[in-house]
């Protein structure tokens, strides 16, 4: 049995158990849905069903499988050698694909040279700088983790690992675009990609950071529907990026990443953007789709939830171990899901101009209401206004070489000789 159209399997092979300690951490609370002291690790029988189900439910010739955690390398080598035994022994000549998301702090020569024989794409987090990258990410013992996680950067270069670089943008590093691009671009990498920090204030939180929701420790800057700005309160946490920083953060390391690496570093915000300025309606990221929902979780237990950020009972699909992948795949409840994302999304946003690239992003932070009152409304809307204002340009024109089949590159070269055509894009 195949599902109707592709999807997506993030596999948390050892469920919220992580080495660190970082502070910013959605994924800890999980642990909350088993068991204290329960074993967390994924077993064969498990990992088993979980292999030749999503094989035998994907459509196409190409099965993605992606690993997560948590921290995933805390299975060890031997488990991801187990994994990819059992994908060749269930696979019939279709092609296996596999990526691993990391803290990096575990990874060695052995690991390297595992992932480097397996082609295993790696997904590496990295902060920035040692300063702002330990300002949250810190070993169970309270030390920052950025000599830990270069140590492992080195070890995928030295053997020649396929990996992207994952950065998180929240408080701190926010206010340094410069020095955050400038770093991530000088460590090596080719492949970056700019997350950001939105977490709403719990009751837990907001004990533990001395702050009550009646008085939230971030003021989102968004606006108005006659183009000015309002001040809406959100409930966030203190390491939560402000909406409109973080599309100032994006705008700088644009203009510099315009100016001088288009074609030699690969941004997948940027690239996303891209393919909506040339017309395309899909994403290369679930963030800027029309619809969502095709990208499920699979927990240690065997359990299948909607999404990443939905690991809540309200949102469980079902356990691989008794129900057929491909019938959680297409599940009504899922594509009910998956189509609230473009259904749902408020009048105010429809009308936006930026809609187009922006598709109301993810549904997890539209907690805001807008302007006229209507609930949706995405906590991150000023920042990508903000970026949208000042790349369009830029964007625009590189959109255009593409459709007169030329590299988008050439656009380095046009904005050193005819910088007047980009002097409204504020840059």
């Amino acid at each position: 049995m195949r599902a109707q159209i592709p999807f997506h399997v993030l596999v948390k092979p050892i469920g919220p158990k992580c080495n660190l300690d970082c502070t910013y951490c959605f994924y800890l609370e999980k642990q909350a849905l088993f068991r204290q002291g329960k074993n967390t690790r994924m077993d064969e029988k498990t990992l088993r069903a979980l292999i030749k189900g999503t094989i035998e439910a994907m459509p196409g010739d190409e099965i993605p499988f992606a690993w997560q955690g948590g921290e995933p390398t805390l299975m060890g080598v031997d488990f991801f050698k187990k994994v990819v035994e059992i994908q060749k022994e269930y696979s019939d000549g279709r092609k296996i694909t596999n990526a691993l998301q990391t803290n990096g702090t575990l990874l060695n020569d052995q690991w390297a040279v595992f992932l480097r024989d397996h082609d295993f794409l790696v997904g590496l987090s990295i902060d920035g700088p040692e300063e702002m990258h330990n300002a949250y990410r810190k070993t169970r013992g309270g030390q920052g983790a950025w000599a830990q996680a270069m140590r492992g950067l080195k070890a995928l270069q030295t053997y020649g690992v396929q990996y992207n670089l994952l950065t998180v943008i929240n408080s701190v590093n926010v206010q340094h675009p410069k020095e955050v691009y400038r770093f991530l671009r000088d460590t090596g990498a080719r492949y970056l990609q700019f997350i950001p920090l939105v977490e709403r204030a719990g009751d837990d939180a907001s004990k533990k950071w001395g702050f009550s929701l009646s008085s939230p420790p971030v003021l989102g800057q968004h606006f108005s529907s006659s183009g000015g700005r309002v001040q809406q309160q959100t409930q966030v946490t203190p390491w939560s990026v402000p909406a409109l920083e973080f599309g100032k953060f994006l705008s700088e390391v644009f203009s510099q990443w315009v100016r001088r690496d288009v074609g030699r570093m690969f941004v997948m915000n940027f690239e996303s953007f891209l393919s909506k300025f040339c017309g395309n309606k899909g994403a290369s990221s679930c963030t800027f789709g029309e619809v969502c929902g095709r990208s499920l979780v699979v927990e240690h237990t065997g359990d299948m939830y909607a999404c990443d950020h939905y690991v809540y009972p309200d949102y469980l699909l079902g356990n691989l171990n008794n129900r057929p992948v491909a019938a959680m795949a297409d599940d009504p409840r899922q594509m009910a899901f998956g189509l609230s994302k473009r259904d749902k999304l408020p009048a105010y946003c429809r009308a936006c101009q930026w809609n187009f690239a922006c598709t109301g992003e993810c549904p997890k932070h539209r907690f805001l209401k807008t302007p006229d009152g209507e609930s949706g409304w995405n906590y991150l809307c000023a920042g990508y206004r903000h970026f949208f204002e000042q790349s369009a340009p830029y964007l625009k024109a590189m959109a255009k070489l593409l459709s007169q089949r030329k590299h988008p590159g050439e656009i380095m070269q046009r904005i050193k000789t005819h910088p007047e055509e980009f002097l409204s894009s504020g840059n």
